[in-house]
């Protein structure tokens, strides 16, 4: 039996003391991660704001522009399309980092989660044993980061998939108004 690995024994109030640690770590790197998710949910409302105002400046200008005219449309379409391209790459950024901040909050609640319920047994068995000279080993209070399954991936395509389905409608509707406005 010498080749099994033993735990070492350590005092109850070190794994209380280590648990409740654990618990504030992760408790306090979820309201973290949710601060940032809240912050970049804010950039990419901006984001949109002037993106949409710029949308609204260009269509103003087609509309009130006697000079421009059906030859004249590569223009706007230019300007939209570069527009697009720029904000299309603003947006994926800030999604990437949204859906990072949030995986990374999932993390550390399903560790959070795990030392909570792991207190909470370690604590039932104390109330039970009620036995200052018990120890308890360390795989008690031994939490590994928790990762959740993989399906929780779906989520983040299905969130980049309405953002970049919107984004691209928008396009078509602009382009094909700035054709209407200037060739008929």
């Amino acid at each position: 039996m010498a080749a099994e690995y033993e735990h070492p024994i350590i005092p109850k109030e070190t794994a209380l003391q280590a648990l409740n640690t654990i618990i504030q770590l992760h408790f306090e790197k979820t309201l973290e991660k949710k601060r940032a998710v809240d912050l970049q949910k804010k950039e990419l409302w901006k984001l949109f704001q002037f993106f949409f105002l710029f949308l609204g400046l260009i269509f103003a200008a087609q509309v009130q522009s006697s000079r421009l005219q059906c030859r004249h449309c590569w223009v706007p379409i230019g300007l939209l399309s570069l527009a697009h391209l720029i904000f299309y790459v603003s947006v994926a950024q800030t999604l990437r980092c949204i859906n990072g901040f949030k995986y990374q909050r999932k993390c550390h609640k399903l560790t959070l989660g795990l030392a909570t319920e792991r207190l909470r047994q370690m604590k039932m068995r104390i109330i039970r044993n009620n036995n200052d000279g018990d120890e308890s080993g360390a795989e008690d209070f031994e939490i590994h980061y928790q990762e959740p399954p993989e399906s929780y991936f779906g989520k983040f395509k299905r969130n980049w998939a309405l953002h970049f389905g919107f984004l691209i409608l928008v396009y078509g509707f602009m382009v094909a108004s700035s054709v209407v406005l200037l060739c008929f």
